[in-house]
């Protein structure tokens, strides 16, 4: 599953319409789409000062390896203007692997299940949204319950 972020238009109309126009790219690079959340709105954060974010879940059902796919989002990333500046700067585009079936990985560049996705309702919601009984490969714990523990980003409201 991948979580979708913008909270920085670039050459689109909002952030919502670069997000609608970033999925539609992900079968090109071996992602099919098979369930997608509406379009959450929160505050950024850690800084709320900063633009209101857009947020949304994909399961996708990937053609490779984690590896293969993380390149494949950052390659979506830099198409739709994604420059990785300061940590948790506005961004046009921001795409996190959330987790791949069960696995447990670890590595330099990637960590699944994303190590704070499960704190952050803006990705919970969406994702209890279209699977609220998917379980976290660790805890066990499912959307739902997830969602309803978040502590980060509980302004987020789906649209």
């Amino acid at each position: 599953m991948v979580a979708l972020g913008s909270n920085l238009a670039g050459g689109f109309a909002s952030s919502q319409a670069l997000l609608d126009a970033a999925i539609t790219c992900f079968p090109a690079a071996g992602l099919r789409v098979l369930a997608r959340s509406r379009w959450w709105r929160s505050a950024a954060w850690p800084d709320p000062a900063g633009p209101a974010y857009r947020n949304g879940v994909a399961l996708v059902e990937p053609d490779g390896d984690p590896q293969a796919l993380l390149c494949a989002l950052l390659d979506i990333e830099r198409r739709f203007g994604r420059v990785r500046a300061d940590r948790n700067a506005p961004r046009t585009l921001d795409l996190d692997l959330i987790a791949v079936g069960r696995l447990v990985l670890e590595t330099p560049r990637l960590i699944l299940p994303h190590p704070r996705a499960h704190e952050r309702l803006f990705v919970m919601g969406p994702l209890a949204e279209i699977a609220p009984a998917w379980r976290h490969p660790v805890s066990g714990l499912t959307a739902a319950d997830l969602a309803a523990r978040a502590t980060v980003g509980l302004d987020a409201r789906g649209d």
